[in-house]
């Protein structure tokens, strides 16, 4: 309870703005789901964005019929994991929103296989009748709670990307030693987890969501979102040590080679680095915290 209260207060500085912005909004759709109200709202220039309440922090921005049109700058320096693995051929995208990500993916990788998984059923139905989501041979959406369908996973991914929200943070059974445990278990050895995070300012967690990836995984890396309170958590199940500039420049190969609409390498110079000393504090999030010993 003292965690919701703490994030309502790091977020009225976010909201407020958004709810005058609200207003200049048309509602195109709201759903009670079992999760949450979803929202879609359009604005003047076509920018459909999906909510969790009215007048809420934004989930996602699309442009219908144009995958390239990336709003949110988290969303163009997220995917700079994929120069850190040859050629993958299964992705995995926990939280669906508009389905930016997935979208922006499965036109540029049409060939790879890329599973989308999202608790809420009204969110996948908000995706695909406004937001131009379609699944096919090798782009599929699951509805279905993230950790379980992690727990339950029997081939591993290459690529992993958490981007999992609700209306007011990352579920808390998806930030825990234990959920990041069947995580590592279902990426590749040579492959990637990408989280996306709140930073410290609207996160109270934040601190102790960067010690559990780095008590789970053997090597973590930060990548902070120029402009924006999104920290991009790059974690691998291996000894691998990345150097900035060799991270920039498979940053710029892939941008390239893909035809990307912007490169990755200018988010990856600016963002890149290691865990800082006041990013070591805080505690290892567990489903179950160990009773404390009388006396």
């Amino acid at each position: 309870m003292l965690y919701r209260r703490l994030v309502h207060l790091g977020l009225l500085a976010v909201l407020a703005p958004r709810a005058v912005a609200f207003a200049q909004q048309r509602v195109l759709f709201e759903k009670q789901s079992p999760y949450n109200t979803v929202v879609v709202t359009e604005d003047e220039r076509g920018l459909r964005t999906p909510l969790f309440e009215r007048g809420g922090v934004r989930q996602s921005v699309v442009k219908p019929g144009e995958p390239d049109h990336i709003e949110l700058a988290y969303a163009r320096v997220m995917p700079a994991g994929l120069a850190l693995v040859k050629a993958p051929e299964r992705i995995l995208i926990v939280g669906l929103g508009g389905g930016t990500i997935p979208s922006f993916l499965h036109k540029h990788y049409p060939r790879t296989r890329i599973d989308v998984v999202d608790i809420d059923p009204v969110v996948v139905e908000a995706a695909k009748k406004f937001f131009d989501f379609r699944e096919d041979a090798t782009l599929r959406a699951y509805v279905d709670d993230g950790r379980r369908f992690i727990e339950n996973c029997r081939q591993p991914y290459d690529v992993i990307f958490l981007d999992a929200f609700g209306s007011e943070s990352i579920p808390y059974h998806l930030a825990t030693r234990e959920f990041l445990r069947a995580v590592r278990a279902a990426v590749s050895p040579k492959g990637v987890v990408l989280a996306n995070v709140w930073s410290s300012n609207s996160n109270p967690l934040y601190e102790s969501m960067v010690r559990t990836y780095r008590d789970v995984f053997e090597r973590l890396y930060i990548v902070d979102v120029f402009g924006a309170g999104n920290r991009i958590l790059v974690a691998l199940p291996r000894k691998e040590e990345i150097r900035v500039d060799d991270f920039v420049r498979k940053a710029r190969a892939v941008s390239r080679e893909r035809n990307f609409p912007f490169d990755m390498g200018d988010a990856v110079s600016q963002g890149f680095r290691k865990p800082e000393n006041d990013e070591v504090g805080g505690e290892v999030l567990r489903d179950k915290k160990p009773a404390k010993k009388a006396g």
